[in-house]
């Protein structure tokens, strides 16, 4: 049986408000985002009776970070005293990542349409860009190290290959899976939900 996992998405940045690829440019948390985080701490200070047996674990981009601490303060907890994984990293969107879709319409028209034909296996262009598929591969090895209770805070990339990885969500609807900012996913006995 695998062990209790909380997963929360970073809170909203600028980019997220102005529809940019975000990636792994490393942004901050706007006053909403801040809001967010604090909510999802007081939410896991009231579910977590004893968070002693708890891993806690963060992407190391600011906007996840900025979220452990918010969270960690929230459950009277040293903001500080979390690991960080580069596997919790986002996407990698490579030479598109600041852009909106409208600007990458504009400046390469059809961009969004040939990346929508197949969301998943689309590699955007330029070094280190990944696909869906890439970054499952990347992050499968950390659920499966997994080996206590574990809170973690990470990216709506991350998040959505999960649902392809837990629940078997078919690549496609994986791939546009709409992630909140403002829950937190339990992974529990195998299974996802929202809470």
């Amino acid at each position: 049986m695998s062990p209790l996992v909380y997963f929360v998405r970073h809170g909203e940045t600028d980019w997220n408000a102005e529809g940019r690829l975000q990636g792994q440019a490393d942004t901050d948390l706007n006053a909403r985002g801040q809001a967010q985080a604090t909510r999802n701490g007081r939410l896991l200070g009231r579910l977590v009776k004893d968070p002693g047996r708890f891993d806690f674990v963060s992407s190391p981009l600011k906007r996840t970070r900025e979220t452990m601490e918010r969270i960690r303060a929230q459950m009277r907890l040293d903001p500080l005293a979390y690991r960080t994984d580069t596997r919790l990293m986002e996407l990698n969107f490579g030479d598109w990542q600041g852009f909106t879709y409208a600007e990458l319409d504009a400046a390469s028209p059809g961009a969004k349409v040939e990346r929508a034909r197949d969301k998943w296996n689309f590699v955007p262009p330029g070094a280190g860009a990944e696909s869906y598929a890439a970054l499952l591969a990347r992050v499968r090895p950390f659920v499966e190290q997994i080996s206590q209770p574990t809170i973690c805070v990470t990216h709506g990339g991350v998040i959505r290959v999960l649902f392809r990885m837990v629940d078997g969500m078919p690549e496609r609807a994986a791939s546009r899976l709409p992630v909140p900012q403002d829950r937190v996913l339990k992974f529990e006995a195998g299974a996802l939900a929202w809470l």
